[in-house]
């Protein structure tokens, strides 16, 4: 990853000139950031910890809302470097914003949704890309700032895969994690469940070329489906990936599990499954779907939020509602394992969690259950709970975590966002992101929905967060907000 201080240099084109609302003046310079957040979890290790936040989260006020237009979704995670925001969206524009007065600077066009991350890469040639992939399983490579396609490669030919999980950079290498939506189409009483396998792709930065392709469960076998960006173990030299269900029955003894990968050949050098035997589709559910005859269907129980690497110690939550800790030195022995929630299809631990030295922080989802969300907090050492915190009206906290020294970042599904005190679990600071946006920096029309699937993130002494998540039952929206003291 590259200092962030090198991105201050790129010029802007005379293309920011075009007269339109909320588009950069020509003139106009990002302004020297303090601090920035590249990719998915704010380092290779997924810690999702800003350490460079010095504010005072109490005293946040919403300074500008970006209306992303033709969309009901805000799924793709921002990044923030060199003063400038980057992010993607439902209907596949990636836009790049100034980080302190929400003027556009530039779009570009992809070929499907974009809810992956976006990692800035300073290649080796010399220039800059942004590295992203999209819903039709496609990575990109784009030049800052001419917006010149660099490379796009298709890293899998399955017909309903798709990346969801943001790719990886390390060494030279991206790490692409691969889904799929087969289970929705398994709904259908003709449609010949299911061939898709999860797997990842390394790709070398510059050239887009795939080095090496490990899936993660064997041939014959389904599902396995890699939902959230994996883990760069940089002293093992080793990735950590979780993994989802099978669809159909026998599940392989590799789904709903943790793999260790080898960074330079992609060989599995360990697993360590965390339930057995699961499968499901949506067939499971459907009237007249043959796919689950046998009842023996779910629980549907993926590990889909990334792992959370720290020290020996790799951290690990799932849609069961337990937390796990395992012994990277040890072949991912258990350490130690914490149940915070009921678990279900729309529970647990969704998407990820954050980490500091001192607690690992954990949403709760369990959206179907009577008692949905709520923030954990737990030793890493032991997994004991420090404390947890129920806000009301409860809600389920799908979208990870994002940790400060002085609070932590946390939304929900009504879209309601809320900072807690890192110590005692004390809510600290609420945003109702739910509602109307006149007054956007660009002058369309924008509301807000459910938080979801994108984290908070934290650059510049201010807090971006996507608001809007009408997948799934969730509420529409399609606004991106930027909070900060001034």
């Amino acid at each position: 990853m590259p200092s962030p201080k090198v991105f201050l240099l790129l010029p802007l084109t005379a293309a920011l000139a075009a007269a339109q609302t909320g588009v950069c003046q020509p003139d106009h310079h990002p302004r020297t950031n303090s601090s920035f957040w590249n990719g998915w979890g704010a380092d290779a290790a997924n810690s999702r910890y800003q350490d460079a936040a010095s504010f005072d989260a109490s005293k946040l006020r919403l300074r500008w809302s970006f209306g992303v237009p033709g969309v009901t979704a805000i799924a793709g995670q921002p990044a923030v470097v060199g003063g400038v925001v980057y992010f993607g969206t439902q209907n596949g524009v990636i836009y790049a914003l100034d980080a302190r007065a929400g003027c556009q600077l530039w779009t570009f066009q992809a070929d499907a949704m974009v809810r992956t991350a976006i990692t800035v890469a300073a290649i080796q040639s010399g220039r800059y890309a942004l590295l992203f992939g999209d819903a039709k399983a496609q990575v990109y490579a784009l030049d800052v700032p001419t917006r010149k396609l660099r490379w796009k490669v298709k890293v899998d030919e399955h017909p309903w895969a798709r990346l969801t999980g943001s790719p990886k950079l390390w060494e030279g290498k991206l790490f692409v994690p691969v889904s799929s939506n087969e289970e929705v189409p398994a709904a259908k009483p003709d449609y010949p469940c299911c061939t898709f396998r999860g797997s990842v792709v390394a790709m070398d930065e510059e050239t887009g070329k795939i080095l090496w392709k490990t899936h993660t469960v064997p041939k014959g076998a389904n599902g396995g489906a890699v939902w959230g960006s994996p883990a760069v173990d940089a002293r093992r030299k080793r990735i950590y990936i979780g993994t989802g269900n099978a669809y159909t029955a026998p599940a392989a003894n590799t789904t709903d599990a943790v793999l260790a990968l080898d960074a330079a050949t992609g060989a599995v050098q360990w697993s360590r499954q965390l339930t057995p035997g699961d499968r499901w589709t949506f067939g499971c559910v459907a009237p007249r779907a043959k796919h689950c005859e046998d009842g023996a269907a779910g629980p549907d129980f993926d590990t889909g939020a990334a792992p959370l690497l720290s020290g020996n110690r790799i951290f690990v939550g799932q849609k069961s509602g337990v937390v796990y800790a395992l012994d990277a030195n040890e072949q991912g022995e258990l350490l130690w394992q914490q149940r915070i929630g009921k678990g279900s299809a729309l529970g647990g631990v969704m998407w990820g969690m954050a980490a500091t030295a001192q607690a690992l922080f954990v949403p709760l989802s369990d959206q179907v259950t009577p008692a949905p969300g709520g923030l954990f907090a737990l030793d890493p050492a032991t997994g004991k709970q420090l404390w947890s915190t129920m806000p009301q009206p409860r809600s389920a906290q799908m979208a990870p975590a994002t940790a400060t020294p002085g609070a932590v970042f946390s939304g929900d599904m009504t879209g309601r966002l809320r900072a807690y005190d890192p110590a005692s679990g004390k809510v600290i600071w609420e945003y109702e992101t739910a509602r109307e946006f006149s007054e956007t920096a660009n002058g369309v029309k924008a509301r807000g929905g459910s938080i979801n699937g994108a984290g908070v993130v934290v650059a510049e002494r201010m807090v971006f967060a996507g608001s809007g998540y009408g997948i799934l039952g969730g509420r529409p929206g399609n606004v991106l907000l930027a909070f900060s003291m001034d």
